[in-house]
């Protein structure tokens, strides 16, 4: 039996929706209007005068994949158009587009395989992205699309970054809030450093920075007389993009420094398994740590999920204690300080510990020539001096992660540095050890350990045999070991403090300010947030625009914006050069670097033509993701990096007290710490230097779950092919005949479970796995894809269509009669319910109830107007191609993306009438039906003028009526 020729199948739905989407392209439904420049609509614009009509929506931009997209991508994406889809039916402007992180590893590491330019490769990926995206119906403005390697976009980056480079963090400058600390420009703080309005070593001090070796033994009052180059390099050392000499992840395996991302648990590197060594290169960073109260800050004025604002709180750390400094026995020199939140548990300090990266332990020969009386065999790792068992230590030390290091379930080890510190609260020597669980990355490298009340320091305390000194009471009923609770001080007093009895409270400020009274320590916060290493040794990012002069190649010479961009060359090798894995000694070389036409350039930078020589490494991916946003606002703008009218309007406060941001931005938890961070940091640095009137990127967030599968594998524990893999009667699965055993896991490649949006269009059309994907469960939870599941979406959208169109003669079938009043309620019931899902992102249910609409105008075999336009107008956002179609078919003409949503009436939500419950006495002696919106003084009118009500209090007494209208009426008698 043929199929009606009518019928909504794959075969008419592809037509349909490539029809409506050329037509959407040639009409340009879904451009967004700026209020000036060139995407301003003219005297025709659509963008509101009231920037509170308008949206920003954005979805974390994706890579473009060599493989293209499975159906798990696409999720948010069309969670986002539904958004989308939906404002501008409510009438606003809305900015919605999508654009490809283009730079990174994996197109350099396909260049290095194959040979092929990265940019061939990126471009087709990102073309084929595109085309699948664009299929799925998705209502980008096209105009405002782009790609992280756009050399538009490449100039802006740069330009950003020279802004950083151009900027220091002033603590004590007003900001926007009325409170202190914002970025200013760099020759502010030279010229304030020329006048001794600034003291560059107590700003210094403050902000943890090493001044240049100058300056050393010198004082503020010898600043202003010092020469222009003086203070040039000494306001260098305050910028917010600088270089140092910096602990980093250093692969010689592969041949470049890797971001600690890319590095695994046990201490080696993602791609390839070589071995990591942590050792000192000179490398780009900024100072993101100056904006790390402002980070913590201003995550309570943002719309985020809590989980997500923990996570960022937790990752910059922020601990408020004491900075103590330990003076090594016997030198009149040598110290090293730590930092404790417990500076009242001081008292208890039976060792300290420094990491293996330590400054004071950079030169063993600085380190003791034979083990010093009391040395304990536990202690020296089998060497036979302090030199040799710090040096292998370091060694194995440094081919460890920091997550390896840092494993609570880890035996401790460590080894004994020949060294004894002061404890200059009570004068106690102490051994000083090195030990990995220490790290140089957090607070100061080195710590005091306290046995008695940290978990850590005690199991080190009995693998090496230290002393245990409780300064914390436990209760009575402790069973030993680390005691991490509250209690009163004991064994915590000296001849000059006495912090016995004391809570913990006051005993840390007594301490605190006894250690700064006596010149020993200080009130400090820290963080664990460090500096963003921003130098990668690659080709595929965006180069540096700076130079340097070769008589002077430590100083960066900053490119005028007039030079930007600055392009990659053409290079014939694009991998950095590898080294022996096991090797740490190597130093990075390039791929830039070999480029030396490009290398060494000629330039006139205001001294006349000259040679310089360009920098080598490149930027890191996050570069292009931390700003892109704005370049969505302007894609076009080449004068200025957004024009303030339209940032102002897509992105500036809404309100007293409001930092602005993106109205809605969609994403996955993965990215829920680097980018969110470093894009609120590079965002903030704008909004102090005037280039932006929010303080905030990204005003909400919603992170999406994922959509993962069924995999499967053979009896030899290899997957096999899912889409091949039958379901038995009995519960298994067999594969070719041969049963396969199920798994659940992330959609990919490697478990043979992914599925395309190609091979969906064509099954079952895209509309259809647009309602799927929305229709699985609550948008924020990850749900398992069923592909035979498909066909119950397609067959809802089959029941629409049938509704509205003729299978056989494709004839309208609606009617133009009145709708009964049934369908009425049903309809506008619908409206209700899904204009509040809607507006909740809760798109299971609002199509939940369309198909119960449908199914009632179905079961009723009526399609009147009346219901069938605001059913069609309320699946356009969720379906927008077949509602497009429909739409037309009703006699429309301008199209449905812009139309207004429907509205439900009031009358129609009511219900006819409830049963109002009438009890005498306590006990239910009568029924009556009333309207739902009844007072509670007509009700009990209407109660005790009910015939039987009367009859039951018959020559009885009424002492009070109780009424809950219109449920309950209660008579007491």
């Amino acid at each position: 039996m043929s199929e009606a020729p009518y019928r909504y199948n794959a075969a008419l739905a592809d037509e349909i929706e490539r029809r409506w989407q050329r037509r959407w392209d040639e009409e340009g439904t879904f451009h967004a209007d700026n209020p000036v420049g060139a995407l301003h609509g003219g005297e025709e614009s659509a963008a509101p005068a009231d920037a509170s009509a308008k949206s920003y929506i954005m979805d974390m931009f994706p890579y473009p994949s060599g493989s293209g997209l499975h159906v798990g991508h696409p999720l948010g994406y069309i969670a986002t158009d539904v958004v989308a889809r939906h404002h501008r039916m409510l009438g606003r402007n809305v900015l919605y587009t999508m654009g490809y992180d283009a730079f990174g590893l994996p197109a350099e590491q396909y260049a290095v395989q194959t040979g092929t330019h990265p940019r061939v490769t990126t471009e087709a990926n990102v073309a084929n992205m595109r085309r699948q995206l664009h299929r799925l119906g998705l209502s980008h403005d096209a105009r405002r699309s782009l790609a992280t390697t756009d050399p538009a976009f490449v100039k802006w980056t740069q330009w950003i970054f020279l802004r950083i480079f151009d900027s220091w963090y002033d603590p004590e400058a007003p900001n926007a809030d009325g409170v202190t600390g914002r970025a200013r420009p760099i020759a502010e703080l030279r010229e304030e450093l020329r006048t001794g309005a600034v003291d560059p070593f107590a700003l210094a001090a403050r902000q943890g920075l090493e001044l240049p070796a100058e300056w050393a033994g010198r004082t503020a009052a010898e600043v202003p007389a010092a020469s222009d180059a003086e203070i040039s390099r000494l306001a260098d050392a305050f910028r917010l993009t600088y270089i140092s000499e910096t602990p980093v992840n250093w692969c010689a395996g592969l041949g470049t420094v890797l971001a600690n991302e890319e590095v695994t648990a046990d201490g080696r590197s993602e791609r390839g398994n070589f071995p990591v060594f942590t050792r000192r290169l000179r490398q780009w960073n900024m100072r993101i740590t100056a904006y790390a109260d402002r980070l913590i800050d201003d995550l309570d004025r943002v719309d985020w999920p809590e989980s997500i604002r923990a996570m960022q709180r937790n990752w910059i750390g922020r601990s408020e204690g004491a900075e103590v400094r330990f003076a090594l026995a016997g030198s009149a020199e040598g110290s090293f300080d730590v930092f404790t939140t417990r500076v009242d548990t001081l008292f208890g300090a039976t060792f300290t510990v420094l990491s293996p990266e330590h400054p004071l332990l950079e030169d063993p020969s600085a380190l003791p020539a034979a083990w010093p009386e009391g040395t304990k065999d536990a202690w020296t790792g089998g060497a036979a001096t302090p030199r040799e068992a710090v040096t292998a230590y370091q060694v194995r030390a440094a081919a460890l992660g920091a997550e390896e290091r840092t494993a609570e379930d880890r035996e401790k080890t460590g080894v004994f540095t020949g060294w004894f510190a002061v404890n200059p609260m009570d004068g106690r020597e102490v051994p000083v050890f090195t030990a990995d669980y220490v790290l140089t990355g957090y607070g100061t490298g080195a710590i005091m350990a306290v046995p008695a009340e940290d978990e850590r320091d005690f199991a080190f305390a009995e693998r090496f045999e230290l002393p245990v000194i409780r300064t914390v009471r436990p209760p009575e009923d402790f069973a030993g070991g680390a005691w991490t609770g509250d209690g009163e001080k004991i064994n915590s007093a000296s001849a000059d403090l006495d912090l016995n009895g004391l809570g913990k409270e006051e005993a840390k400020a007594r301490a605190t300010a006894f250690a700064t009274e006596r010149g020993f320590g200080r009130a400090r916060t820290t963080y664990r947030l460090r500096d963003w290493l921003f130098s990668r040794q690659r080709y595929w990012g965006e180069p540096f625009p700076i130079v340097y002069d070769p008589a002077d190649p430590q100083t960066p010479i900053p490119l005028p914006e007039s030079l930007l961009p600055v392009d990659l060359p053409e290079v014939a090798d694009f991998s950095p050069k590898t080294f022996d894995p096991e090797d740490r000694d190597t130093e990075p070389q390039t791929p830039l670097s070999r480029a030396e036409d490009w290398v060494e350039v000629e330039l006139d930078l205001g001294e006349g033509p000259k040679t310089y020589l360009r920098e080598t490494n490149t930027m890191p991916q996050w570069a292009g993701s931390s700003w892109y946003h704005l370049r969505y606002i302007d894609p076009t703008e080449d004068e200025v990096l957004v024009r303030p009218e339209n940032e102002e309007y897509w992105l500036g406060p809404q309100g007293e007290g409001a930092v602005g941001g993106v109205d809605l931005y969609v994403g996955g938890v993965e990215h829920a710490v680097l980018h969110l961070l470093y894009a609120r940091f590079w965002h903030k640095v704008l909004f102090d230097r005037g280039d932006v009137s929010s303080q905030e990127p990204f005003h909400r967030l919603f992170n999406q779950g994922y959509i993962q599968a069924f995999a499967y594998t053979d009896s030899r524990g290899v997957h096999v092919p899912a889409e091949e893999v039958v379901a038995e009667e009995d519960g298994t699965f067999t594969y070719r005949g041969e049963p396969v055993t199920q798994e659940y896991g992330k959609m990919g490649k490697s478990l043979k479970n992914s599925v395309t949006p190609d091979d969906m269009y064509e099954e079952y059309g895209a509309d259809t796995l647009r309602v799927y994907e929305m229709s699985m469960g609550p948008l924020d939870l990850s749900r398992p894809w069923e592909t035979r599941s498909v066909v119950g979406s397609q067959r809802f959208l089959q029941r629409l269509w049938r509704l509205v169109v003729d299978e056989e003669s494709g004839e309208l079938l609606v009617s133009e009669d009145p709708a009964d009043r049934d369908t009425l309620r049903a309809t506008h019931r619908a409206i209700d319910g899904v204009g509040r899902d809607m507006a909740g992102m809760q798109f299971n249910t609002a199509i939940a109830k369309l198909i119960e609409l449908v199914n009632h105008l179905t079961k009723a075999g009526v399609s009147p107007r009346a219901a069938i336009e605001p059913l069609v107008l309320m699946v356009a956002p969720l379906a927008p191609h077949l509602a497009e179609e429909l739409w037309s078919r009703l006699g429309h003409d301008g199209g449905i993306s812009r139309e207004p949503f429907p509205t439900a009436d009031p009358e129609l939500l009511k219900a006819d009438a409830v049963t109002c419950v009438v009890q005498v006495k306590g006990k239910v002696r009568h029924r009556v039906e009333v309207d739902p919106e009844i007072s509670e003084s007509d009700l009990e009118a209407l109660v005790l003028a009910e015939p039987r009500v009367q009859e039951l209090l018959a020559g009885q007494t009424v002492r009070k009526v109780i009424v809950r209208a219109p449920k309950i009426v209660n008579i007491v008698v």
